[in-house]
């Protein structure tokens, strides 16, 4: 496996982790209706992150269950009738949680992949090539 290749699988598992706090995060500006939600996140990425559908909705359904999102459907004025998502005072408080904990997180990871014992062993590493 090519650096390239690790960094692209560690990357993604990184966001798969955080699929509830990222959609909690595209609901705070007004309701969606799931397809909508799926480009908010993949336009805000510059295409670089893309949920899979099945995950979405699962993702979705288990909000809705735990009451930090509610769904309804809309009119059908625009084509097919459409399931839209609010973010509710409950996932407005999990998503600020969530996201402290992101910036926590990683404000720990940043101060320890630059302490002197990273570059020692990074250093070690390009010796042993």
């Amino acid at each position: 496996m090519t650096q390239e290749l690790a960094d692209d699988a560690f990357a993604a598992d990184l966001l798969r982790g955080h699929t509830d706090t990222i959609v909690l995060g595209a609901l705070r500006g007004g309701d969606r209706y799931g397809f909508e939600i799926y480009k908010a996140i993949r336009d805000a990425t510059g295409g670089r992150h893309e949920i899979k559908e099945a995950t979405l909705y699962a993702t979705y359904r288990r909000l809705v269950k735990d009451g930090l999102v509610e769904a309804y459907w809309g009119d059908e004025s625009q084509g097919g009738r459409r399931k839209y998502y609010r973010l509710t005072d409950a996932g407005r408080a999990v998503y600020r949680t969530n996201v402290a904990a992101w910036v926590a997180t990683r404000d720990v990871i940043n101060t320890l992949l630059d302490t002197p014992h990273h570059d020692a062993v990074t250093s070690q590493k390009g010796r042993n090539r």
